[in-house]
């Protein structure tokens, strides 16, 4: 076997003929049925060896960088594609339009949206060889003629009987990386005569005119094109206009030019030629390339086709309007977390960007659909729709479970397909169903509604694929966040005392706040441990980081403190087994503690510190301040870690303050300003043990913005 890619290698000059041979009749058989049917495009696309790959081996009509992802198919592929369902099924294929392209095959949709398609299986006995494919404008008649049928088919039968014909002749014909490329034959060659009085025809109009390539190059340019656009005849020539123009590089002409040779059909743009002249570029193609006719024209020419007036209802949005709500929806999606977040942006950006006045999110939970985001549906429908079996015939589910976009113009079209759905009134006209496919499972459906009728257009569904796999993913990964926030948050709930022990001789206040909005779980603990008739043990901590780990951790610790305290360890020593059970643990996150015994039958309170913030102290008839102890190195810093203890007075009436770093240490403020300023609030306090807290939260965090998750614990001793 030979691939006619390598170019070089084994062979001799007869292999290279017969290859040579086999390439022309089969070229030949692609193009005269292309000619006989009138199709535009086409091509051979054959399965490698082993026949997990089909790549095509030549194409004819289409522009190379317009078919690129169609050179290459895997046949093991769970993406529904026309050329594999072919081979698959030995069976041919034909899709009628580009909504039906849009509509059974989205992904493949995305690459050749105006396309009416035909694909046939290549066979011969029991192997499959690949498929031929031909490519019609979308305006043609939606059914395939019994003539056109057998035509096809022959075509194939012939394509299948050459390969086969070969291969039992020593030569099998493999597919090379890159396909070849065939212009389709002119109509008729035109003498010099005929050029020369073409090109004094064209200069007799006032209008300019250039031909343009299939692949946009400029093949011809008469003086008036070159006068109008501002550049000579030679600089036109063999560039493409948005290159050889540097007003002209705005997507919007390279996509009107691909839109025309996709469709064709005649398409139009205006454009400004610096730095006031506004020109009018109609575009007219035919399979061997697109004639353009350039005239002066006002500002807000309408384009070639479109009606003087249409509706809202069916005015689809423009694609550079699309482009910029789909390149700001994918920036601000990278910064969202939860899925009220993803439903927001995806909401305000859908709403804007398609003219829709109603948004749902839908997803599978238990076997049953769940909406988890809305807006501009009706109350009652929503409770009617949410939590509907997955069973039920209804475009959400159908677009949830099977991954099939569905659109419905009106709610007659609805009620054709759907009678249940259509039944209720959810406030809208006309509906779009997107389903929303991650890493090939699905995870939702996104809805759109119109309080109008609106006719989509095949670049509307297009566009609206493309922004839903933009939304897959950042609702997979809110979802995920979400999971794991829940289970943190739990995790925390469960593990952090619900209400501190009552102790004769003291009274307390506590407060938990959280992190602000955006932030993850942390690992911040408390506890108040009674240890005798007159005896407490206070202890506050915070685990590095803000994730499950930390929470879990944090559970360690709580638990490791309250078991040492209540066996009689001394503040240190408590420090020290901790430390050595957190080292022994590995989980590669420090922690800091602070452990403060209480004796209030002597008014004593012995402190150790691993690490953490001092603790504030208020005694009646003195100021507030910091109490600096010894200090101790951070729990799993240090295997053999020693945590000094220092010993302080509580006369009745003392206020001890503890707290986590996250009440002073807050982005752009000053750490010690903050310590200053609770202090100043902690002398400022009255009786209210509640009160106090409360102020103490307030002066440091007056607007709630927090960025760690805050714990304070007040203690007063009688």
């Amino acid at each position: 076997m030979r691939d006619e890619s390598a170019g070089t290698g084994p062979g001799t000059e007869a292999e290279s003929a017969q290859l040579a041979a086999l390439r022309g009749l089969m070229d030949e058989a692609l193009v005269g049925t292309m000619e006989r049917l009138g199709a535009h495009g086409g091509g051979i696309a054959l399965v490698e060896p082993g026949g997990e790959i089909m790549r095509t081996k030549v194409g004819v009509g289409l522009p190379p960088d317009f078919a690129a992802p169609l050179h290459s198919k895997r046949l093991t592929t769970t993406v529904a594609d026309p050329l594999v369902e072919a081979v698959r099924e030995r069976t041919l294929v034909w899709i009628a339009s580009g909504e039906e392209f849009a509509r059974r095959y989205p992904r493949p949709a995305r690459i050749l949206p105006h396309h009416a398609m035909a694909v046939a299986p290549i066979v011969s006995g029991t192997t499959v060889w690949g498929v031929v494919q031909l490519f019609w404008p979308a305006a043609r008649p939606a059914e395939l003629s019994p003539l056109e049928q057998s035509t096809i088919t022959a075509a194939a039968a012939r394509l299948a009987g050459l390969l086969q014909a070969a291969a039992e002749a020593g030569t099998r014909l493999l597919p090379p990386r890159q396909p070849r490329f065939l212009p389709l034959r002119r109509r008729a060659a035109a003498g010099p005569a005929e050029a020369a009085a073409a090109v004094d025809f064209a200069a007799r109009l006032p209008e300019g005119g250039c031909a343009l390539a299939p692949d946009g190059r400029v093949t011809f340019a008469d003086h008036t094109a070159a006068e109008l656009l501002g550049v000579s005849v030679s600089r036109l020539v063999g560039a493409r206009l948005w290159e050889a123009l540097p007003w002209l590089r705005d997507p919007v002409y390279e996509q009107s030019h691909r839109q025309a040779i996709l469709s064709q059909q005649p398409a139009s743009c205006t454009a400004l030629r610096p730095p006031d002249r506004h020109l009018l570029l109609e575009l007219y193609p035919d399979p061997t390339g697109v004639s353009v006719r350039i005239s002066p024209g006002p500002a807000g020419v309408r384009p070639v086709g479109q009606p003087p007036a249409a509706t809202a209802a069916d005015a689809g949005p423009t694609r550079l309007g699309a482009i910029h709500h789909l390149m700001h929806l994918a920036g601000e999606l990278t910064q969202a977390r939860g899925v009220p977040d993803v439903f927001e942006l995806v909401s305000d950006h859908f709403l804007l960007a398609f003219g829709a006045q109603g948004c749902a999110l839908v997803v599978a939970e238990a076997g049953r659909m769940r909406i988890i985001g809305s807006r501009g549906f009706r109350a009652e429908a929503l409770r009617r729709l949410d939590g509907i079996p997955l069973t039920s015939d209804t475009p959400g589910v159908v677009g949830l479970t099977a991954g099939v976009p569905s659109f419905f113009a009106d709610r007659g079209e609805l009620a054709r397909h759907h009678p249940e759905r259509a039944a209720i009134d959810d406030g809208m006209a006309a509906w779009s169903f997107l389903p929303l496919i991650a890493s090939g499972r699905p995870v939702g459906t996104c809805v759109l509604g119109y309080r109008q009728p609106h006719r989509f257009t095949t670049e509307e569904r297009l566009t609206l694929t493309s922004f839903s796999g933009l939304i897959s993913q950042a609702l997979d990964r809110a979802r995920l966040y979400d999971a794991k926030n829940q289970l943190a948050r739990g995790l925390q709930a469960g593990l952090l005392p619900h209400a501190l022990p009552w102790t004769p001789g003291l009274d307390q206040a506590v407060r938990y706040l959280p992190a602000g909005f955006g932030m993850d779980i942390g690992g911040d603990f408390y506890d108040l441990i009674r240890v005798g008739p007159a005896a407490a043990v206070a202890v506050i901590g915070d685990v590095q980081g803000h994730n499950v780990t930390a929470a879990a951790l944090m559970g360690h610790l709580r638990t490791a403190v309250h078991a040492y305290a209540l066996a009689g360890a001394p503040p240190g020593g408590t420090l020290v087994r901790t430390n050595r059970l957190i080292t022994d643990l590995d989980p590669e996150l420090l922690s800091s503690c602070l452990y403060a015994h209480l004796d209030l039958a002597r008014h004593r309170a012995r402190i150790a510190t691993a690490g953490h913030c001092p603790p504030l102290l208020r005694r009646p008839g003195h100021r507030a301040g910091v109490l600096h102890l010894a200090p101790g190195p951070l729990l799993g810093a240090a295997a053999a870690s020693a945590y000094p203890t220092t010993e302080v007075s509580l006369p009745p009436g003392t206020v001890l303050a503890m707290y986590t770093d996250g009440l002073i240490e807050l982005p752009g403020t000053d750490h010690e300003d903050n310590l200053r300023r609770l202090v100043a609030a902690l002398d400022r306090g009255g009786e209210s043990l509640d009160g106090i807290a409360d102020a103490l939260v307030e002066e440091t965090q007056p607007a709630g913005d927090r960025t760690d998750d805050t714990a304070l614990l007040l203690l007063r001793v009688a």
